[in-house]
Formats: C-alpha cells, sequence, structure tokens
C-alpha cells in the first residue's frame, strides 16, 4: 500500500479543490492526482469542479498532446510505450475514479 497524500488546489477561477495523491510503482513511476468539488448543480459558471494529474516520476514512456479542432473544441490524447505504461495507467485511471469521489481516502 503507498502512502496517499492529501492536497490543496487552487484553480484558476480561484476554486479550491482537495485532492489525494500517489505513486504508482512498477517499471516506471507515476504520480496521480484527483480531486472533485462534488456536483453543485449547473454547467461550467456553478457546476462542481474537477481537477486531475498524472505525472511521470520516472521512467515512464508517455506522450501528451492538447489540441483544438477546425470548430475550436480542446482535447488532448496520451499516447503510451511498454506494457507496464499500459499496467501502470490503468491503475493510475482507477485512482482518478477513487479520487473524483469514490472514497480515495480509504481504497488506495
Amino acid at each position: 500500500m503507498y502512502e496517499v497524500k492529501e492536497n490543496l488546489r487552487i484553480l484558476k477561477d480561484g476554486t479550491e479543490i482537495t485532492t489525494y495523491s500517489r505513486d504508482v510503482v512498477s517499471c516506471n513511476i507515476l504520480e496521480v492526482e484527483a480531486g472533485t468539488t462534488g456536483y453543485r448543480g449547473g454547467d461550467t459558471g456553478h457546476g462542481g469542479r474537477t481537477y486531475f494529474r498524472i505525472q511521470d516520476a520516472a521512467c515512464t514512456d508517455m506522450e501528451i498532446h492538447s489540441y483544438t479542432t477546425r470548430c475550436g473544441s480542446n482535447g488532448f490524447e496520451v499516447c503510451l510505450g511498454g506494457d507496464c505504461e499500459l499496467e501502470d495507467h490503468d491503475s493510475s485511471f482507477e485512482i482518478y475514479h477513487q479520487g473524483s469521489g469514490r472514497g480515495i481516502q480509504g481504497g488506495v
């Protein structure tokens, strides 16, 4: 079991979110952090905020590209290399789900 750290993130709009982070360790190491304000009953003007971060801490073969379509929609894509990266990113998405309101504090 790896240590879960509690963090406070302040988003660009001033919203404060409690997040939780931990390492995913294999041949490579990822740091995964996630948190949310929860549902607040609205769209971006009044609704909740969610934050997640996946960071290479050692030897992860990953590329991240952000893009904007011709219509102005934003997105990002992640390209992984290696079996450990596949397994670790699988784990990181499980941690994201826990951090976005499904019990990361007790279950990681």
